[in-house]
């Protein structure tokens, strides 16, 4: 054997034992991602179908709408949890399409607020408020305008809603635009000049366990920037406890493949908004984005905000799509919020 046939084996092999470390360090994380979920939910069997939810503490109802690549677990891990224990009863679903919750034929945003009201008959909770995050939000606008009577208020957060400078399908949103700085810097969309291709990189990483948990590890900057639209410095640059509660979103999206059909689905809905009626949401109304969300959900929050009557919107220059350096400020101003609408109920 020649010294360059004997390297070429040694790369090889060097090669294969990278790939098998590679690959049981996968199934490892993808086993303990399952086990999390396991035993953490239930099944309502709704008049509307099945929808799977968990639920933790008491006090005022209140509906967690996840946002694109999440679940119940998500709902529960993001900010849930730390409502419940501020006093309220947080019930958190998974969407359509979610874990264990199916697609139906018509997963509309329309028909996913008649399902959070089918679930809330089968819980026995008459009225609740909701928090529509993200591409939550179609779902939750929709429930306080078709359910009037049974929303107590509604919170969006970073939402994903009709805007007039964003009509029409526009493709994923932080893939869409070609606006100037000047448009960005006064919370419009954000620029990527390739969002064709951006597109098809943003639904490779999360078509599969495999392929989200490579990006994760080796790609990091890419999933915060591209998929949780926050610019990657701002999270260098966080709090230690802010940079954990990032990794723990995105480790959230394991197993990815249990919520490919959700998110999917959710591309459809937020790539074509139309305006609702939000002239008809009459409930109590908090709006809150961050100037620099990569999707854009700062000029869509700030319309919205300004055509529900009564309602507020809290605008922050920094932050991204998953807030960072601001969770703690959200969740006071949402609970403020939410015990001035328990004390008038």
């Amino acid at each position: 054997m020649t010294e360059g046939t004997a390297f070429l084996t040694f790369l090889s092999l060097a090669a294969l034992g990278i790939g098998a470390w590679t690959y049981r360090a996968f199934r490892r994380d993808l086993a303990a991602s399952e086990a999390r979920l396991d035993g953490a939910s239930r099944i309502a069997a709704t008049a509307l179908g099945a929808c799977e939810y968990a639920e933790a503490g008491e006090g005022l109802p209140l509906l967690i709408a996840h946002g694109a690549g999440g679940g119940f677990d998500q709902g529960m891990g993001v900010d849930g949890v730390a409502l419940a224990k501020r006093g309220f009863r947080v019930i958190a679903m998974s969407r359509f399409g979610y874990l264990r919750t199916p697609l139906p034929a018509d997963a509309s945003a329309a028909a996913q607020a008649d399902a959070y009201a089918a679930l809330m008959s089968n819980l026995g909770v008459q009225s609740a408020a909701i928090l529509g995050a993200s591409a939550g939000a179609p779902s939750a606008l929709q429930f306080a305008i078709r359910h009037k009577e049974r929303c107590a208020a509604l919170i969006l957060l970073v939402p994903m809603a009709y805007c007039p400078d964003r009509a029409g399908p526009l493709g994923l949103h932080p893939l869409a635009s070609n606006r100037s700085e000047e448009d960005i810097s006064a919370g419009q969309l954000p620029a990527f000049p390739y969002p064709a291709l951006a597109e098809k990189l943003l639904l490779t990483i999360v078509g599969s366990d495999l392929a989200y948990w490579l990006t994760t590890r080796i790609a990091r900057n890419l999933v915060i920037g591209l998929t949780l639209a926050t610019p990657p410095k701002l999270v260098r640059s966080a709090t230690p406890s802010e940079r954990a509660r990032v990794d723990r979103i995105i480790n959230l999206c394991m197993p990815v493949g249990r919520r490919a059909r959700g998110i999917l689905n959710d591309t459809r809905i937020c790539t074509a908004l139309p305006r609702y009626e939000l002239e008809a949401i009459h409930a109590p109304t908090l709006v809150m984005s961050c100037r620099d969300d990569r999707y854009g959900s700062f000029a869509m929050a700030r319309y919205t905000a300004e055509q529900i009557a009564g309602s507020r919107f809290l605008g922050y220059d920094t932050g991204g799509h998953v807030w960072v350096g601001r969770n703690d400020e959200i969740l006071d101003e949402m609970e403020g919020f939410l015990k001035r609408v328990g004390s008038r109920a």
